[in-house]
């Protein structure tokens, strides 16, 4: 059995590396040729491309990539200048469209006379660049001069075009703020991943981020809360003398040099305002805005707890909610969505409506007699009447709504309304076969801040969703029509952000796989090739000092007893090609340790478990502490 798996993990572990040996693109092209050989960047280098406003920031990029960092003296030419086919690297837009590249693709080809990159319009050479620069070496990603670096482009002949044309990244702002430039730098990342639209979670229970002029108690209080440190959600409830300064908002222009930056990068910025639940913000800078009279006492969250989930349904232990059932309510959303309507020229506006507790609804007076009076047999139905008035509204600005699946229960969602599947893929089932446009994003695929591992390891968040969750993304599911599946997105929520380096460490690799799933056609995808592509993305982010996380190596841990009754524990891999190392003594287990070939039986006098991977002589992961206290719990 030894041998056996000994030759399979060394098996699995040489097709990684071969598929690993052509250039590292990710996400996967449509179409890809690789022969020997690679074009030498000259000391000097001439670029030719066509004058154009909308290619301006991308050009800059690649300009700054190779004199700053390759130490290249760069000349730019226009395309369709008489010296132009003797650049080393050119590109054209197409004077007839070519039907494979469509609106965002590109072809690529590099050879013994350089470098060639076409396509119809500037999003497609912006594409295409992305993927010159990750055929380049990896110390193209230093901030700083890389001496004694070979720089040269693999011989290539590429064609390539997205699958989706909605990939979004989810950016939560609301629980932690990041501020004007780390939102931009996040926009950078997500670009060279060729993701194209920032959905921009603006609004919560804990701050309100985008100025409203009419309404500037939202930011001046609804921005800022108590400064807590520790597990979010968990904290303690804040005394009246603790000062309320955590927290930040962006002013109007300040959302419109953020837009353009987006524009620039060929992204589009869809802001959600959450309604009527997630409204703590609004609700405690504007108590009138509530159905509840003790609102008056209310203060934004700061972590603390006040939904009471033991039900399986959100239960509020404070009244977070806009009253549906007061005329005031239209009035400041009327007021809000034309502000925000007039800062982001995307087509769409997303109201939230998810996880929106009843309890309070269920026996307030004025939400009662509504009921009686439009005929609603309850709050559920109240939550539809109140999305059907926020549509037309929204509609109105000129805009289209989305909304979380919820927004499909009560009925009566209008047909023009967008739904993002969250629950799973059902919700995008049930509003595609009523004739909704469709965004998906599953919680248990594409849910970003969840955990990326074992509990024993992970900062703790209430479930996982590995590497290889992500990568099994499939945005179109059986019997769906795909024309109604606009796209998908990763979704990154910021209870447990506490700094830029963190979110980076939960976005990557997995918004890589996601990536992959959004833009490459399934046939393409390929596990142990992808595995080999993201370990050299690693060594580019390590160049670039971007934090990552190595959860990958770590092991997936089963726990169970055995017939005798004893603890038993089976680790396995995630990935493959590595091996598992493990100690019973508190001491730290290297390659030399004994190696989990079956399930291991715990010594009845063990109280840790200490398990780590190795890749040949190299530690892969991180030492895991598996306490004997904790495998019981999760024997039981």
């Amino acid at each position: 059995m030894l041998k056996k798996l000994t030759l399979w993990g060394m098996t699995c572990l040489f097709s990684t590396s071969l598929l690993a040996q052509n250039p590292a693109i990710i996400p996967a092209p449509t179409q890809a040729t690789f022969s020997k050989g690679a074009f030498a960047l000259g000391n000097s280098l001439v670029l030719a491309g066509p004058k154009s406003t909308e290619l301006t920031t991308i050009y800059a990029h690649l300009t700054s990539k190779l004199t700053q960092v390759a130490g290249k003296k760069v000349q730019w030419l226009p395309d369709q200048s008489s010296s132009a086919s003797m650049a080393a690297i050119r590109f054209t837009l197409n004077s007839k469209p070519d039907a494979a590249l469509g609106n965002e693709g590109y072809s690529l080809i590099s050879d013994a006379k350089g470098v060639h990159i076409r396509a119809n319009k500037p999003v497609g050479i912006f594409y295409g660049i992305q993927t010159l620069i990750q055929l380049l070496p990896k110390e193209i990603e230093s901030k700083q001069a890389v001496a004694g670096v070979s720089w040269k482009v693999p011989y290539v002949n590429i064609v390539d075009a997205p699958r989706f044309a909605w990939r979004g990244m989810m950016l939560d702002v609301s629980r932690h703020f990041f501020t004007k430039e780390e939102v931009k730098q996040f926009i950078d990342e997500m670009v060279a991943y060729k993701y194209n639209v920032l959905h921009w979670h603006l609004t919560d229970d804990e701050g309100w981020r985008v100025e409203i002029k009419s309404f500037p108690n939202l930011t001046k209080k609804g921005a800022f809360n108590v400064k807590k440190v520790g597990h979010f959600t968990d904290f303690s409830k804040p005394l009246p003398n603790e000062p309320r300064t955590y927290g930040g908002f962006y002013t109007q222009e300040e959302i419109k040099e953020i837009v353009k930056y987006g524009q620039d990068r060929f992204v589009n910025i869809m802001p959600e305002i959450d309604v009527p639940g997630h409204s703590m913000a609004a609700v405690a800078s504007y108590p009138e805005l509530s159905c509840t009279p003790d609102a008056v006492n209310y203060q934004v969250i700061s972590g603390e707890p006040f939904i009471d989930w033991s039900h399986g349904h959100p239960e509020a232990l404070q009244d977070n909610t806009l009253c549906p059932a007061n005329e005031k309510v239209y009035t400041f959303l009327d007021q809000v969505m034309g502000e925000v309507s007039s800062l982001f020229p995307f087509e769409y506006i997303h109201m939230g409506g998810d996880e929106c507790p009843k309890n309070y609804w269920d026996k307030n007076p004025q939400i009662l007699a509504m009921r009686k009076e439009l005929g609603l047999k309850n709050s559920q139905e109240v939550q539809a009447h109140f999305v059907r008035r926020l549509e037309k509204i929204i509609t109105s600005k000129g805009k289209r709504m989305m909304g979380w699946d919820e927004i499909l229960e009560g009925g009566g969602l209008p047909k023009s309304t967008a739904v993002m599947s969250w629950r799973g893929m059902d919700g995008g089932i049930q509003a595609a076969k009523d004739g909704h446009e469709v965004i998906m994003t599953p919680n248990n695929h594409v849910y970003i801040d969840l955990m990326q591992g074992d509990k024993a390891i992970e900062p703790p968040v209430y479930k996982t969703v590995r590497l290889r969750d992500s990568y099994a993304f499939e945005p179109v599911p059986a019997g769906v029509d795909a024309r109604l599946v606009k796209g998908g997105q990763a979704n990154l929520w910021s209870e447990q952000l506490f700094n830029y380096r963190h979110l980076q460490y939960m976005t990557y690799p997995r918004s890589f796989a996601i990536a992959e799933a959004l833009w490459s056609e399934p046939k393409n995808r390929n596990w142990d090739n992808f595995i080999g592509r993201v370990e050299s993305h690693m060594a580019r982010f390590d160049v670039a000092q971007k934090k990552y996380a190595p959860s990958m190596y770590e092991p997936i841990i089963q726990v169970s007893r055995n017939a005798l009754g004893e603890l038993t524990v089976l680790p396995s891999t995630e990935i493959s090609g590595l091996t598992i190392h493990y100690s019973f003594d508190h001491s730290y287990p290297d390659q030399f340790y004994p190696m989990v070939n079956d399930a291991v039986v715990v010594p009845k006098d063990a109280t840790v478990m200490k398990i780590v991977t190795y890749r040949g002589n190299k530690a892969m992961g991180r030492t895991m502490d598996l306490t004997v206290a904790d495998m019981i719990k999760r024997a039981n």
